[in-house]
């Protein structure tokens, strides 16, 4: 069977093993999801960690989360705040992804690379302009030598993707039924005809597709892969070079998260951790508006990530990051 991503092993596309994944992560998602409602997705410090700081530093470096916060209201507020954090920036990425703005762009690809990319695409107008880190010197020069005419085809190709799926491919009344990775239909995205090697890759692409519609595309961000891997308990469920998660430099002695994880299998994954969410959130009388679906997983993702922070950092090197960043 063709799988589009050339990195992964055939493995981590069966059903056994993404049910023993999904079993795992079902299995811990019970160990963060208290410390999520307590701290407010990490917007407070728990009690027990902050005991632990004050112990040893004498301070907290924030503040620890108020007293008596009902679990309903903490999680109202993480909705709240992830919506806001969400919307401040979407209509950049609305305009862009405007199907008439883009074909008049075929008369000037190089205004829409030079303009709307470099200028007004904040994923991309961050990195660019992040000169302090020297790891992105290389996707800074990859931008710089990428082919305007093929950076407005993938744009284009993203955007009629998305709305395609979402219009044709999608039915509300049944995606919350999904259990085989072939149901989600959206492999196609981890196929050339979607990626500019070097520029447009698996994180930028999804960002791309989750600002334009939250409801269906989840954001594969890097802590989403690092909290995938946390959540699995580190676990490599018979994969022969270790966590499916992870990029494992032996010789260098460093680890990376597995920046090439085919969007597919990460979206399958997302699916079923907002039905996590969704029954969590049922039990304390909150309900998820679905046009959000995965701003909420984004959230619980980051979250994991964060939480694990020093440990990725001693993982991972700079100068490897430079090499696999935004593929």
């Amino acid at each position: 069977m063709y799988h589009p991503s050339r990195d992964l092993e055939d493995i981590c596309f069966d059903q056994d093993h993404l049910n023993l994944v999904l079993k795992e992560i079902k299995k811990n998602f019970g160990k963060y999801f208290p410390e999520f409602l307590e701290t407010q997705a990490g917007a407070y410090i728990s009690a027990a960690k902050a005991a632990e700081i004050a112990k040893a530093l004498g301070a907290t470096t924030r503040p620890r989360a108020p007293e008596g916060v009902k679990r309903r209201d903490a999680f109202l507020n993480i909705i709240r705040d992830a919506i806001d954090d969400f919307e401040k920036d979407r209509e950049n990425y609305e305009e862009i992804m405007d199907l008439d703005a883009l074909e008049e762009y075929a008369d000037d690809p190089s205004n829409f690379k030079n303009t709307v990319l470099k200028n007004q695409c904040p994923i991309i107008r961050t990195t660019l302009q992040n000169k302090r880190a020297k790891e992105l010197d290389k996707y800074r020069k990859a931008f710089q030598l990428s082919d305007a005419n093929e950076l407005l085809d993938v744009v284009q190709n993203l955007t009629d993707f998305g709305i395609n799926y979402y219009e044709d491919t999608y039915d509300p009344d049944s995606y919350d039924e999904i259990t085989t990775l072939e149901e989600l239909e959206i492999c196609d995205l981890d196929t050339d005809d979607y990626t500019v090697y070097g520029v447009i890759g698996g994180g930028i692409k999804s960002h791309l597709l989750y600002k334009l519609n939250p409801e269906v595309f989840p954001n594969r961000s890097r802590d989403a892969i690092w909290a995938l891997y946390y959540l699995t308990d580190k676990k490599p469920f018979d994969c022969h070079e270790d966590s499916e998660f992870l990029m494992i430099h032996a010789e260098k002695g460093i680890t990376q998260q597995n920046y090439f994880y085919p969007y597919e299998l990460f979206s399958f994954y997302a699916f079923h951790i907002f039905r996590l969410l969704r029954a969590e959130a049922q039990r304390i009388g909150v309900e998820l508006d679905i046009k959000y679906r995965y701003v909420f997983v984004d959230a619980f993702l980051s979250f994991v990530g964060e939480s694990h922070a020093a440990e990725n950092d001693f993982l991972k090197s700079a100068s490897v990051e430079g090499e696999y960043a935004y593929h």
